[in-house]
Order: C-alpha cells, then sequence, then structure tokens
C-alpha cells in the first residue's frame, strides 16, 4: 500500500474562498426575505389593530349622537383620551335634502362620525347615521 504525502492528505480539510463567498450570499439573500416579511406583519398588525378598534370607538361615538335630543346635535371633534391614544374623532352634523329639492327635511339629520388614526390622519374609518325626529 502506498504511503500517501502530507499534500495529499491535507488537500480538503477547509472552505475555498468562493465557498464561503456563496455561503454568505445564500444567507444574505434568506435574511432579506425574513426581514422584509418581518417588516410587513408589523405593518400589518398596525392595520389589523386599527381595523378592530376604529369601528368600536365610532359605534360608542354614535351611540353618544343617538342618545342626544335634536336641539343639542352640532358637529364636533376631539380624541379618545389616554385609554386610546393617537385615534381622534370628528362628528359633522347635516340636514337631508331629497331628490333635486332646495328644501330639507325638517324631521331628519345625517350624522357621520369619523375616527383617525395615524400620522397625517393615515387611517380612517367612517361611520354615517341617518336620524328621524318627532316634532
Amino acid at each position: 500500500m502506498k504511503d500517501k504525502t502530507w499534500r495529499e492528505r491535507n488537500t480538503r480539510l477547509g472552505f475555498t474562498l468562493l465557498e464561503v463567498m456563496m455561503a454568505v450570499s445564500i444567507i444574505a439573500i434568506a435574511l432579506t426575505a425574513v426581514l422584509g416579511s418581518q417588516s410587513q406583519s408589523v405593518s400589518l398588525a398596525g392595520e389589523a389593530r386599527f381595523k378592530t378598534t376604529a369601528p368600536l370607538l365610532a359605534q360608542t361615538k354614535m351611540a353618544e349622537m343617538e342618545a342626544m335630543n335634536a336641539a343639542d346635535l352640532a358637529s364636533d371633534s376631539g380624541d379618545f383620551g389616554d385609554d386610546f391614544p393617537g385615534y381622534t374623532w370628528a362628528v359633522t352634523v347635516g340636514d337631508v335634502m331629497f331628490g333635486g329639492s332646495t328644501a330639507a327635511s325638517d324631521y331628519l339629520r345625517q350624522i357621520d362620525v369619523t375616527v383617525s388614526w395615524g400620522q397625517g390622519e393615515m387611517y380612517q374609518y367612517n361611520l354615517r347615521l341617518y336620524r328621524f325626529f318627532k316634532k
């Protein structure tokens, strides 16, 4: 049996520079995809939180408007305080016009509630109610 030389025994003990560069590039591509999906999931979680919280806040504000007398209804705006930071609301009360008529109904009011969240009101949720008042 022929004895191997030192060079023949130790030729495959390490990685070549090309193999290391390929491994690093594969890891970089994988990490880019993972970090991109993480960023997207954080964005989607914020949007989902708004889409569940805003309707509840709008319904709460609309319930307050329904409990008021016709004389007390007025357009207003504000925020929800420390319980819901960043959320603001605006209520618009207006007359309802029928068809091409210029006369508004004396018995019907349109109430619009808008709940907003984020910088520059990035997200908005709108709720509309038509309320009938007896005279």
